[in-house]
């Protein structure tokens, strides 16, 4: 009997089965015409005619250009596949566009249209085609797609920045023809070339915002190789774990910075999104245990590099607790930029390269807000706290994961899970007691419990004056400020706080924020845009609904305020008055909303 996948002998050639292809990861696009059945029955010679200058377009010149290759034309579709989500991503947004010159010119009825479908799995490929479960997936999401659209998978959508490489916008989970489970979905508009990125409005009464800004983008490599594949991340994490411990200076997040990995990206491009002033970027190259690391330091106003450095040490040192290389590279840019030199702090141990990602996914899981996701993000981050006993990010962003539970709704006692995460707060400030981080997120569960509002507020004090450039700092302070404060203290940190994280993967979450502070200073408008602006990026977030649920109430808009209240009941069948106003303490911003909630028809 022969073995799987081995040639089988028979009469002729036409007998051999060939062994399976090779799998990799590989992202698959797939096309169609819009209602090309239609359009062939009215005139199928011209139909035929335009789609093969557009199979020549894409053929020769997008494809190409994105790195992607044409595995077959379907005769009314296409299906081609990429290396890089974002490649795929932006082939489809300039395919998009090459019917709309000729759609000038027809009739409604006689235009072309495409819809999109993407999909990032590990599949068969050889040189004819590609096989596997992930290209009928990417088959299937294409029938969620209107006329002009393009929608991702989750696994797409996490290899794509919002704001860089489109505007993203959550579908939800579907459940699809022949699919085994409901796949969560995501619609990608492309930039708009006018958009104009929200920034917060210079104040008098924020020095922060007189600071000179800098990005540190990961250094790239010169000879990649797999298990030298995330240095250029350490070497950003440990600049801007050093730079930000300067109060003289704003640190972009490191969520950010990272949008701009192997992009290629000008430094003006780079201060468009980021408002950075200057960029630290650069490459490096190993060998054997040696590395060498080129930097330079662009001032994005002028143009112009101001200082250029050549450094070499052991690769090892990169993930010491205080690491030579590191702090070399930190000072000689502080002194280029300030001329000055900045005070050194000691810089936390660097997770091992695989646990570093698995934190980073624990963090984008856990900010997704499905109960499954969230139980996902809980098995990453004890992972990487059980390898790694002595760090303290872990423990924190567990800490900020009980918060969670409470936040969408799963815990059925709050204030047991509000405990939880000021434990494990406290186990994270035993490792690092300067860990702002921890502080903040202790101060955040304080804050809500509502037992010792001056404890709660002074340890957020704590955390920005620890590290100024920390957003979560800054907006918890807020969530402070809107329920024990005054709504302009609040405005003030959370623009600060979005004003750090504009390209942060949590952007919704600093835009909820925002939205509340503008609520309790009742700009109603404002607080609706910003929630709206929320609920693209994430349409699960609860405290999102709540807060646009409020504004839509408050500002009269019922007919709007009437959905969104049937959004959140199915979202949260079993929420009642006495358990939201349980959730949390009682706040007078809180007291509103219950209030708001009873008058729409929320069981007490």
């Amino acid at each position: 009997m022969p073995q799987p996948n081995m040639p089988v002998s028979g009469s002729g050639p036409e007998d051999l089965i060939s062994p399976l292809p090779l799998q990799y990861n590989r992202v698959v696009l797939v096309m169609d015409l819009v209602e090309s059945v239609r359009l062939m029955a009215a005139n199928e010679s011209a139909v035929v005619n335009h789609w093969r200058g557009f199979l020549s377009h894409a053929r020769t010149q997008v494809l190409p250009q994105r790195h992607g290759r044409l595995v077959k034309s379907l005769g009314d579709g296409i299906l081609a596949e990429f290396d890089q989500p974002a490649d795929a991503v932006q082939a489809a947004h300039e395919l998009h566009r090459f019917f709309a010159p000729l759609n000038q010119t027809l009739p409604p009825a006689e235009q072309l249209h495409l819809r999109a479908g993407i999909n990032a799995s590990h599949l068969y490929v050889d040189a004819e085609d590609v096989y596997g479960h992930g290209v009928n997936l990417a088959a299937r999401v294409t029938s969620l797609a209107d006329p002009g659209d393009t929608v991702v998978t989750t696994a797409v959508r996490d290899g794509i920045v919002d704001g860089v490489d489109g505007e993203v916008e959550d579908m939800g989970e579907s459940y699809l023809k022949h699919w085994p489970e409901p796949v969560r979905t995501w619609l990608i508009h492309p930039v708009r070339n006018d958009q104009v990125i929200w920034r917060p409005t210079p104040r008098e009464a924020a020095p922060i915002d007189f600071r000179p800004s800098i990005a540190v983008i990961p250094f790239e490599a010169r000879n990649p190789s797999p298990e030298h594949f995330v240095i250029g991340e350490l070497i950003a994490d440990g600049v801007i774990a050093q730079l930000s411990r300067s109060q003289d200076l704003r640190v972009i997040s490191r969520l950010s910075t990272t949008a701009f990995r192997d992009r290629s990206a000008s430094p003006g491009e780079i201060d468009a999104r980021l408002d950075a002033a200057f960029v630290l970027s650069g490459s490096y190259a190993t060998l054997g245990d040696r590395v060498v690391i080129m930097a330079e330091l662009s001032d994005t106003r002028r143009h112009e590099v101001v200082w250029a450095e050549r450094l070499a040490g052991n690769t090892m040192d990169l993930v010491q607790a205080q690491s030579e290389l590191l702090n070399t590279l930190s000072t000689a840019c502080a002194q280029a930029l300030l001329h000055a030199e900045i005070q050194r702090s000691l810089v936390l141990p660097l997770p091992k390269l695989d646990s570093n990602s698995l934190m980073l996914g624990g963090i984008t899981l856990m900010h997704r807000s499905t109960a499954r996701d969230l139980q996902r993000s809980q098995q990453l981050l004890e992972a990487v706290a059980e390898r790694h006993k002595r760090v303290a990010a872990p423990r924190a962003w567990m800490a900020k994961w009980h918060i969670m539970q409470v936040m969408q709704g799963i815990t059925a006692d709050p204030a047991r899970e509000f405990q939880r995460a000021i434990d494990m707060a406290d186990r994270a400030l035993d490792l690092e007691p300067s860990s702002s981080l921890a502080m903040a997120i202790k101060g955040h569960a304080l804050c809500h419990l509502g037992e010792d509002v001056d404890a709660s507020h002074s340890l957020l004090q704590e955390a920005t004056q620890s590290n100024p450039n920390d957003p979560m700092a800054w907006l918890y302070n807020s969530v402070w400020s809107t329920m024990w404060g005054t709504p302009t203290d609040s405005m003030i940190e959370a623009e600060n706080a979005l004003h750090l994280s504009p390209l942060d993967p949590q952007k919704y979450y600093f835009e909820m924020m925002l939205a509340t502070s503008c609520a309790a200073m009742e700009m109603w408008e404002r607080a609706i845009e910003l929630s709206r602006s929320s609920l693209l990026k994430n349409r699960y977030h609860l405290p999102t609904i709540r807060t646009l649920l409020i504004a839509q109430y408050e500002s009269g808009a019922m007919d709007d305020a009437a959905r969104t209240f049937e959004i959140l009941r199915s979202l949260q069948p079993d929420l009642t008055v006495s358990r939201y106003l349980s959730s949390g303490s009682q706040s007078p911003l809180r007291r509103r909303g219950a209030k708001v909630l009873a008058a729409l028809g929320m069981p007490e």
